[in-house]
């Protein structure tokens, strides 16, 4: 119910800062969950993938430092985020979405290079995918990366890509995950691509330490 209405909430309030975004690819979601998967761009990207997503209802890994606010922390554990300790992750950061994508509820939103400011990628999205048996969706935001930039009412698309099933088979050693890896990459450029041919994608913190 919480969920619900603060999705109605935010689609409400970003309609109206920057207008109605365009939803790409809705064709490939699978039936059932699955993991959204993209490069994090800005502090607000999941919250178009979620509402891109809707109806289906997602949860989402937030750092513990955000729970130690209560009204956050109230407001995260409505929206289905779980806290995670990103220095040592313990086996709860695998074992908690494994647990609630396989009771096919919610899907989880996550970015494979973990932060915004690097575009290195990390396993956990697919040993996630693989011990849950759910596919990874590919998914790209272009727009605003400020919360600034909003106001100016630049064009926002998300766009999903078609799912990236793990073969229950393949072995998540270095190779593995390299297989699953280099087939991400491969769709986040093919999408963007889609999207416009000559997008690049700048970092807005080395924009700012150039000047």
């Amino acid at each position: 119910m919480f969920y619900s209405f603060m999705r109605g909430l935010v689609r409400l309030i970003i309609t109206i800062i920057n207008g109605r975004p365009r939803y790409q690819g809705r064709e490939n979601l699978p039936e059932g969950t699955y993991i959204l998967v993209g490069p994090h761009r800005t502090w607000f990207d999941p919250l178009y993938y979620a509402l891109a997503g809707s109806p289906m209802k997602f949860s989402f890994m937030a750092k513990e430092e955000l729970f130690k606010n209560p009204v956050l922390r109230f407001i995260l554990k409505h929206a289905n985020a779980f806290p995670v300790d990103r220095k040592h992750p313990g086996p709860s950061a695998i074992k908690t979405p494994v647990k609630f994508l396989r009771k096919g509820e919610l899907s989880l939103i996550m970015f494979p290079s973990g932060t915004r400011h690097s575009q290195q990628l990390k396993g956990g999205a697919t040993v996630i995918a693989k011990m849950a048996g759910v596919p990874l969706v590919p998914t790209v935001y272009q727009g605003p990366l400020t919360f600034k930039r909003l106001f100016s009412r630049q064009k926002i698309t998300v766009r999903f890509g078609k799912p990236i099933y793990i073969d229950r088979k393949l072995k998540l050693d270095e190779a593995g995950q390299k297989v699953i890896e280099t087939q991400m990459l491969a769709a986040f450029d093919e999408l963007d691509r889609q999207i416009d041919p000559s997008f690049k994608y700048v970092d807005p913190a080395s924009q700012k330490q150039s000047h």
